[in-house]
């Protein structure tokens, strides 16, 4: 590249490097040492400038591309601005020195930082404060909400010396198989017609079931649904709902040998939940919590795998000058369909064995939010993202994927695949990792015999269109998780998080007027203790009320 213009605004251009100062950024992303988060976006484009008072201004868009994610510097203070509108709205530096936001071939200009506007956003305490005519937010830090008993774990992991062996004897001994349900099982005849569309999961038997899904299902009587159909969700066009148990699955798929380990009884038994999203109809998105997934190093990787003297894998420890908030941006709130939380906090992701504990780091999960690598992602590790085109895939990232970068609006690696794509029959078969605990990293006992609360999400195509699915395990391990996605025809799936309802908290918002695309129904009736409620008693739900410690996905309904 040469320094071209790249955002067809009048004023100053936001430039993008030369191929030599390209070079040099590849030089720095790439080397052993301490860094910003800044020095990770190779593609960044910078505007300087003097406003009509004196003030000195710099505008960096950190991917003109993505253009979503902004640095504003005003006389040395940095504010961190997000477009809510990147398809639409440019923003550029103008040559008065104030911000030029173009639209439909019209330019705006505002100085927020002139008249008082951005102090008084600063002030406001809100993680998103808009300026500029609401045309743009200031990112404010803000505490991120957290449940009593995630607050006693991350005390003992951060100030008692063996607080992880603490916390894991606690898991093993309290947890296990705490949010199991097994529901009873009906005549299939009384279950209701199941959705078409997506078919059926390949089972043995299908009996109806009794599923304590917290949606409203089309079709459905007394939550009695047919194992392995799947069911429209009342309100919400594009979603739909199934429940099982893994003892149902065909023995086909079960029983084959040397892919997986046998289940056992209880997780046989054990309800699963999956909610499919046909992909057509949304946009989704990732935010990072206000704390987790932290950038600092996580205890596992050791040897060759630790560089100590660095504050963090990447250079960091601190995403500074940005801001994380762990809530979605209040512009999109009326598109909202679905939120779910996302992957490991950093403690436990990264590998403690194999190959992988010992290279790049340890491995450590990388992560992208609007466009902005905050945690390099690598080679070997399962992904969920999403390009600029809104192109959106689960794939095993690869050396070569790096030229996609510049493309990626959000990613998140968790660990490795518990189904990837067979080359040769284009099916879904389990990962070579999924029968190993350590090569896994799946977490847990060493001897493979903790089962625990899970989520998962997978890929599924049907007559050319593609579903993202959701999967809540009420209890399982890795191989209970992998014949489940191949009984739902997934080519590609990857564990989220486990353990507590926290971890796996999904909520569904229908589009009813009653509701206003608000009120949330939550996967599992529980789930709805981690909300809030204001004093009338409205309910405040996770990541779209209020601001969480933990990083989320949504799902946006698509604009006509």
């Amino acid at each position: 590249m040469s320094g071209a213009c790249l955002l067809p605004v009048a004023g100053v251009a936001l430039d993008g490097p030369a191929d030599s100062e390209l070079a040099e950024r590849w030089a720095v992303y790439e080397a052993e040492a301490r860094k910003t988060v800044l020095d990770l976006q190779i593609q960044r484009a910078i505007a300087t400038g003097i406003d009509a008072d004196g003030h000195t201004v710099m505008l960096t868009s950190l991917n003109p591309l993505i253009n979503s994610w902004f640095v504003l510097e005003v006389d040395g203070v940095s504010y961190h601005l997000e477009n809510p509108a990147p398809e639409e709205v440019t923003v550029d530096l103008a040559e008065d020195g104030s911000l030029a936001l173009g639209e439909y071939g019209m330019v705006e200009n505002c100085r927020p930082w002139a008249d008082g506007e951005m102090d008084a956003a600063r002030a406001a305490g809100l993680p998103y404060a808009p300026v500029c005519g609401q045309r743009l937010y200031l990112r404010n830090r803000v505490a991120g909400n957290r449940t009593n008993k995630e607050a006693v774990v991350d005390f003992l992991r951060d100030n008692v010396w063996f607080g992880e062996s603490l916390v894991g004897f606690i898991k093993g001994t309290f947890y296990e198989d705490a949010y199991m349900e097994s529901g009873e099982t009906f005549d299939a005849a009384a279950a209701g017609d199941a959705v078409a569309a997506l078919g059926k999961a390949a089972l043995d038997r299908a009996p109806g079931m009794y599923a304590s899904i917290g949606f409203d299902l089309i079709g459905v009587e007394d939550r009695v649904v047919e194992a392995g159909a799947w069911y429209a969700v009342e309100d919400t066009p594009g979603i739909y709902a199934s429940a099982m148990q893994p003892g149902m699955i065909a023995n086909d798929i079960l029983n084959r040998p040397d892919e997986t380990h046998w289940l056992d009884g209880v997780e046989r038994q054990a309800d699963v939940y999956l909610v499919a999203f046909d992909l057509n109809e949304f946009e989704i998105g990732y935010e990072r919590g206000t704390d987790h997934p932290r950038l600092d190093w996580s205890p596992r990787p050791w040897g060759a795998g630790r560089a100590d003297w660095l504050p963090g894998p990447d250079g960091f420890d601190r995403p500074d000058p940005l801001v994380t908030v762990g809530m979605l941006n209040p512009a999109h709130a009326d598109r909202v369909a679905a939120v779910f939380t996302g992957g490991f906090k950093r403690a436990h992701g990264a590998f403690r064995a194999s190959d992988k504990a010992e290279t790049n780091y340890g491995h450590h999960y990388g992560f992208l939010s609007h466009g902005v690598l905050m945690s390099k992602l690598h080679p070997g590790l399962s992904t969920i993202y999403v390009l600029d085109d809104g192109t959106i895939g689960m794939k095993t990232w690869t050396e070569e994927d790096a030229g996609l970068l510049p493309r990626l609006r959000f990613a998140r690696q968790n660990g490795v695949p518990l189904i990837e794509t067979d080359p040769e029959t284009g099916e879904g078969v389990p990962g070579e990792q999924v029968r190993s605990w350590l090569g896994g990293n799946w977490s847990g006992s060493a001897e493979a015999e903790l089962r625990t609360l899970r989520g998962g999400a997978c890929m599924k195509s049907v007559a050319g269109r593609d579903f993202l699915i959701y999967a809540y395990f009420s209890t399982a391990t890795p191989s209970a998780m992998a014949r489940t996605f191949q009984a739902y025809g997934c080519r590609y799936g990857m564990l989220l998080d486990m353990n507590s309802q926290e971890h796996t908290y999904m909520a569904l918002f229908p589009t009813d007027e009653e509701n206003d695309g608000f009120a949330p129904q939550h996967l599992v009736s529980n789930m709805r203790y981690i909300d809030d409620t204001s004093n009338s008693g409205a309910v405040i739900p996770r990541f779209v009320g209020f601001s969480d410690n933990r990083d989320f996905f949504y799902l946006l309904r698509k604009e006509e």
